[in-house]
């Protein structure tokens, strides 16, 4: 048995059971899945503000849990806190949009992202940038409701989500990801409406944490992503804190 724990670090629950839900619709049999729900933060992540306080949040959920897991999904596109998740955890953590982005590469030559929320684009154009990846962007197109908006009402989202990856085809992507969890799912509603192959942002980052945590990796003691020494600190939760005290 695979036990891989889903962090939403929105901290709108409906989210989360979207995630779980969708995650659970392409994961193995042997695969158990749990899922948090940010304790605190903005309902749906839509801007850098919103971004750095979802990092926090996200570590404090994974500093706060107590079961079992043999890899981390972090379930919000844009991967708020995951350097941080892989830095701390001794299990592997995987981002959904670290995981699309490379499952795109595996794909085809060029690949688009389209999400929800306008100030996306520039924030996962530097997401792409800082992955050295920017020369196998093609675009990133977004519709002006939010993912937080799709999730409400996805049937009204569905023409403008299918307009925006059309329009990738002809910026040149090869493969287009839908991003943004509260997109999930829509990737197969979307797949006859579009010329090009969709890559769902939950199944992406299921499929990395199984084949990672089926791998039983050892946690690297040095480097960058080695645990970091005790940490002073205070106002963090018990949590965090004992986290980050521990060696």
């Amino acid at each position: 048995m695979t036990n891989i724990l889903l962090i939403n670090p929105n901290t709108t629950k409906s989210i989360t059971d979207l995630v779980l839900k969708t995650a659970k619709g392409f994961a193995s049999k042997g695969t158990r899945l749990r899922a948090l729900t940010g304790s605190f933060g903005p309902r749906y992540i839509a801007s850098r503000a919103g971004y750095a306080i979802a990092s926090h949040a996200a570590l404090d959920a994974y500093a706060n849990d107590r079961g079992p897991k043999d890899a981390v999904v972090l379930a919000c596109f844009g991967d708020p806190g995951l350097a941080a998740l892989k830095e701390v955890s001794p299990v592997p953590v995987v981002g959904m949009a670290d995981a699309s982005i490379l499952q795109a590469c595996a794909m085809g030559n060029r690949f688009s992202i389209v999400t929800g929320g306008e100030r996306w684009k520039s924030m996962l154009e530097e997401f792409v940038a800082n992955h050295g990846l920017s020369s196998r962007l093609a675009s990133v197109r977004t519709v002006a409701p939010t993912g937080a908006d799709i999730a409400r009402d996805p049937k009204a989202a569905m023409e403008l989500l299918a307009q925006g990856c059309s329009a990738c085809v002809k910026d040149g992507a090869d493969v287009v990801i839908l991003g943004g969890a509260g997109l999930a799912g829509l990737a197969a509603k979307l797949k006859p409406m579009v010329d090009a192959p969709l890559l769902d942002g939950v199944a992406c980052a299921i499929s990395m944490a199984e084949g990672l945590a089926l791998q039983k990796l050892a946690k690297a003691t040095n480097g960058a992503l080695a645990k970091p020494g005790a940490v002073d600190s205070i106002k963090l939760s018990r949590g965090l804190s004992k986290l980050l005290q521990s060696p």
